[in-house]
Protein backbone atom coordinates (compact mmCIF):
# COMPACT_ATOMS: atom_id res chain seq x y z
CA UNK A 1 0.00 0.00 0.00
CA UNK A 2 2.98 2.29 1.09
CA UNK A 3 4.48 2.20 -2.27
CA UNK A 4 1.23 3.01 -3.95
CA UNK A 5 0.50 5.76 -2.19
CA UNK A 6 4.10 6.97 -2.80
CA UNK A 7 2.75 6.43 -6.90
CA UNK A 8 0.09 8.77 -6.10
CA UNK A 9 2.39 11.88 -4.91
CA UNK A 10 2.76 11.27 -1.31
CA UNK A 11 6.81 10.99 0.02
CA UNK A 12 8.17 8.34 2.25
CA UNK A 13 6.62 9.89 5.36
CA UNK A 14 3.39 11.09 4.70
CA UNK A 15 2.71 7.36 3.15
CA UNK A 16 3.75 5.49 6.28
CA UNK A 17 1.69 8.34 8.62
CA UNK A 18 -1.67 7.97 6.98
CA UNK A 19 -1.38 4.17 6.97
CA UNK A 20 -0.91 4.47 10.22
CA UNK A 21 -3.54 6.19 11.15
CA UNK A 22 -5.55 4.51 9.15
CA UNK A 23 -4.92 1.57 11.06
CA UNK A 24 -5.04 2.99 14.09
CA UNK A 25 -7.80 5.97 14.48
CA UNK A 26 -7.63 9.21 16.15
CA UNK A 27 -4.19 9.39 17.71
CA UNK A 28 -1.54 11.85 18.80
CA UNK A 29 1.67 12.30 17.40
CA UNK A 30 3.77 9.68 20.17
CA UNK A 31 1.29 6.69 19.11
CA UNK A 32 1.79 7.85 15.56
CA UNK A 33 5.29 7.75 16.03
CA UNK A 34 5.69 4.85 17.69
CA UNK A 35 3.82 2.81 14.69
CA UNK A 36 5.75 4.41 11.82
CA UNK A 37 8.89 4.55 13.51
CA UNK A 38 9.08 7.87 12.34
CA UNK A 39 10.83 10.42 15.42
CA UNK A 40 8.20 13.11 16.97
CA UNK A 41 9.80 15.61 14.99
CA UNK A 42 9.25 13.79 11.98
CA UNK A 43 5.92 13.01 12.57
CA UNK A 44 4.93 16.76 13.45
CA UNK A 45 6.26 17.90 10.34
CA UNK A 46 4.95 15.70 8.04
CA UNK A 47 1.23 15.48 9.79
CA UNK A 48 1.14 19.66 9.11
CA UNK A 49 1.59 19.08 5.26
CA UNK A 50 -1.34 16.25 5.61
CA UNK A 51 -3.43 18.73 7.22
CA UNK A 52 -2.33 20.88 4.04
CA UNK A 53 -3.34 18.45 1.45
CA UNK A 54 -6.71 17.39 3.38
CA UNK A 55 -5.43 13.80 3.96
CA UNK A 56 -5.79 14.04 7.50
CA UNK A 57 -7.50 16.24 10.35
CA UNK A 58 -7.28 16.95 14.35
CA UNK A 59 -9.52 17.30 16.68
CA UNK A 60 -8.53 18.90 20.40
CA UNK A 61 -9.22 16.10 23.53
CA UNK A 62 -8.09 17.26 26.69
CA UNK A 63 -6.02 19.95 25.54
CA UNK A 64 -4.27 17.09 23.00
CA UNK A 65 -4.32 16.80 19.51
CA UNK A 66 -5.65 14.08 18.25
CA UNK A 67 -5.26 13.37 14.16
CA UNK A 68 -7.19 11.07 12.14
CA UNK A 69 -6.70 10.32 8.23
CA UNK A 70 -9.63 11.45 6.08
CA UNK A 71 -11.76 9.16 3.39
CA UNK A 72 -8.81 7.34 1.40
CA UNK A 73 -11.27 9.05 -1.69
CA UNK A 74 -9.32 12.12 -0.74
CA UNK A 75 -6.22 10.53 -2.27
CA UNK A 76 -8.04 10.25 -5.86
CA UNK A 77 -8.99 13.82 -5.39
CA UNK A 78 -5.35 14.76 -4.81
CA UNK A 79 -4.08 12.76 -8.00
CA UNK A 80 -7.41 14.90 -10.05
CA UNK A 81 -6.42 18.43 -9.05
CA UNK A 82 -2.87 17.79 -9.77
CA UNK A 83 -3.72 16.66 -13.27
CA UNK A 84 -6.29 20.11 -13.53
CA UNK A 85 -3.18 22.04 -12.74
CA UNK A 86 -0.69 20.18 -15.10
CA UNK A 87 -3.81 20.46 -18.13
CA UNK A 88 -4.02 24.26 -17.02
CA UNK A 89 0.00 25.04 -18.35
CA UNK A 90 0.24 22.19 -20.55
CA UNK A 91 -0.73 24.70 -23.49
CA UNK A 92 2.21 27.04 -22.36
CA UNK A 93 4.73 24.18 -22.09
CA UNK A 94 3.93 22.56 -25.82
CA UNK A 95 4.32 25.84 -27.68
CA UNK A 96 7.60 26.14 -25.61
CA UNK A 97 8.64 22.80 -25.87
CA UNK A 98 7.73 22.99 -29.59
CA UNK A 99 9.89 25.91 -30.88
CA UNK A 100 12.88 23.98 -29.40
CA UNK A 101 12.21 20.18 -30.45
CA UNK A 102 14.21 19.20 -33.66
CA UNK A 103 13.12 17.01 -35.83
CA UNK A 104 15.97 13.68 -35.10
CA UNK A 105 17.39 13.64 -31.38
CA UNK A 106 18.36 11.43 -29.22
CA UNK A 107 17.38 11.45 -25.43
CA UNK A 108 18.67 9.58 -22.27
CA UNK A 109 16.03 8.43 -19.64
CA UNK A 110 17.71 7.13 -16.05
CA UNK A 111 15.79 5.24 -13.38
CA UNK A 112 12.30 3.93 -12.80
CA UNK A 113 10.68 7.90 -13.12
CA UNK A 114 12.61 8.17 -16.61
CA UNK A 115 11.59 4.65 -17.93
CA UNK A 116 7.78 5.63 -17.11
CA UNK A 117 8.47 8.58 -19.56
CA UNK A 118 9.50 6.54 -22.44
CA UNK A 119 6.59 4.62 -22.30
CA UNK A 120 4.25 7.05 -21.89
CA UNK A 121 5.73 8.50 -25.39
CA UNK A 122 5.00 5.18 -26.62
CA UNK A 123 1.02 5.58 -25.55
CA UNK A 124 1.31 9.17 -27.07
CA UNK A 125 2.28 8.28 -30.04
CA UNK A 126 -0.69 5.95 -30.66
CA UNK A 127 0.80 3.46 -33.13
CA UNK A 128 1.60 -0.26 -32.88
CA UNK A 129 4.55 -0.83 -30.50
CA UNK A 130 7.33 -4.04 -31.79
CA UNK A 131 9.50 -5.34 -28.92
CA UNK A 132 12.70 -7.37 -29.11
CA UNK A 133 14.37 -9.19 -26.31
CA UNK A 134 11.21 -8.23 -23.67
CA UNK A 135 12.40 -8.55 -19.91
CA UNK A 136 10.09 -10.62 -17.09
CA UNK A 137 12.36 -7.94 -15.17
CA UNK A 138 10.45 -5.12 -16.96
CA UNK A 139 7.13 -6.17 -14.79
CA UNK A 140 9.44 -6.35 -11.53
CA UNK A 141 11.36 -2.98 -12.10
CA UNK A 142 7.89 -0.92 -13.04
CA UNK A 143 5.23 -3.39 -11.17
CA UNK A 144 2.23 -1.33 -10.62
CA UNK A 145 3.21 1.47 -13.39
CA UNK A 146 2.80 -1.50 -16.68
CA UNK A 147 -1.06 -2.60 -15.36
CA UNK A 148 -2.16 0.74 -15.61
CA UNK A 149 0.15 1.43 -18.76
CA UNK A 150 -1.52 -1.66 -20.54
CA UNK A 151 -4.90 -0.54 -19.82
CA UNK A 152 -4.58 2.51 -21.15
CA UNK A 153 -2.95 0.63 -24.15
CA UNK A 154 -5.59 -1.78 -24.64
CA UNK A 155 -8.12 1.18 -23.91
CA UNK A 156 -6.43 3.10 -26.90
CA UNK A 157 -6.25 -0.27 -29.19
CA UNK A 158 -2.38 0.38 -29.48
CA UNK A 159 -1.43 -3.31 -29.98
CA UNK A 160 1.53 -5.06 -29.02
CA UNK A 161 4.00 -7.60 -30.44
CA UNK A 162 6.64 -8.83 -28.35
CA UNK A 163 9.56 -11.03 -28.66
CA UNK A 164 10.45 -12.62 -25.58
CA UNK A 165 13.29 -15.04 -24.92
CA UNK A 166 11.74 -18.53 -23.58
CA UNK A 167 12.02 -17.18 -19.44
CA UNK A 168 8.91 -14.83 -20.41
CA UNK A 169 7.06 -17.85 -21.03
CA UNK A 170 3.45 -17.64 -18.34
CA UNK A 171 3.75 -13.45 -18.78
CA UNK A 172 -0.05 -12.34 -19.83
CA UNK A 173 0.22 -9.02 -21.72
CA UNK A 174 -3.48 -7.68 -22.47
CA UNK A 175 -4.03 -6.90 -26.31
CA UNK A 176 -0.55 -8.13 -28.02
CA UNK A 177 0.67 -11.17 -29.56
CA UNK A 178 3.61 -12.99 -27.91
CA UNK A 179 6.07 -14.97 -29.39
CA UNK A 180 9.93 -17.01 -28.23
CA UNK A 181 12.96 -16.88 -28.89
CA UNK A 182 15.33 -19.67 -27.14
CA UNK A 183 16.43 -19.10 -23.32
CA UNK A 184 20.25 -18.86 -24.81
CA UNK A 185 18.97 -15.34 -26.60
CA UNK A 186 17.94 -14.36 -23.18
CA UNK A 187 19.18 -10.54 -22.36
CA UNK A 188 18.16 -7.30 -19.93
CA UNK A 189 18.57 -4.79 -23.17
CA UNK A 190 15.00 -5.02 -24.90
CA UNK A 191 14.06 -2.72 -28.07
CA UNK A 192 10.94 -1.05 -28.46
CA UNK A 193 9.91 0.27 -32.14
CA UNK A 194 6.82 2.86 -32.21
CA UNK A 195 6.46 5.72 -35.13
CA UNK A 196 9.42 7.23 -36.01
CA UNK A 197 11.31 6.07 -32.76
CA UNK A 198 13.47 3.26 -31.15
CA UNK A 199 13.84 2.83 -27.31
CA UNK A 200 16.72 0.92 -26.36
CA UNK A 201 16.21 -0.56 -22.89
CA UNK A 202 18.36 -1.32 -20.07
CA UNK A 203 16.25 -3.47 -17.52
CA UNK A 204 18.86 -3.19 -14.86
CA UNK A 205 17.08 -3.60 -11.30
CA UNK A 206 19.84 -0.97 -9.96
CA UNK A 207 20.09 1.02 -12.93
CA UNK A 208 17.02 0.87 -15.64
CA UNK A 209 17.94 3.47 -17.88
CA UNK A 210 16.77 4.10 -22.13
CA UNK A 211 17.76 5.46 -25.04
CA UNK A 212 15.40 6.46 -27.26
CA UNK A 213 16.49 7.86 -30.83
CA UNK A 214 13.79 9.27 -33.38
CA UNK A 215 15.27 9.10 -36.56
CA UNK A 216 12.67 7.23 -39.72
CA UNK A 217 15.57 5.28 -41.72
CA UNK A 218 16.92 3.82 -37.85
CA UNK A 219 13.02 2.92 -37.25
CA UNK A 220 12.38 1.36 -40.23
CA UNK A 221 16.10 -0.53 -40.25
CA UNK A 222 14.91 -1.93 -36.54
CA UNK A 223 11.36 -2.53 -38.06
CA UNK A 224 12.73 -4.81 -40.81
CA UNK A 225 14.94 -6.61 -38.23
CA UNK A 226 11.43 -7.25 -35.78
CA UNK A 227 9.67 -8.74 -39.16
CA UNK A 228 12.25 -11.13 -39.56
CA UNK A 229 12.88 -12.23 -35.96
CA UNK A 230 8.67 -12.87 -35.63
CA UNK A 231 8.99 -15.09 -38.18
CA UNK A 232 12.03 -16.73 -36.64
CA UNK A 233 10.59 -17.21 -33.46
CA UNK A 234 7.58 -19.54 -32.32
CA UNK A 235 4.39 -19.30 -30.07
Amino acid sequence: MKEQLKQAGLTENESKIYISLLELGPSAAGQISRKSGLHRRVVYDTVEMLVQKGLIGYILKNNVKLFQASNPNRVLELIKEREEYIQGIMPKMMEMFSKTKEKEETNFYKGRDGLKTVFEDQLETGKEILVIGASPLAYEILQFYFKWFDKRRAENKIKTRIIFSSTGKGLKVPYSEIKYLPEKYSSPLAVNIYGDKVALILWSRENPLAIVIKNREISEGYRKYFEFMWKEARK
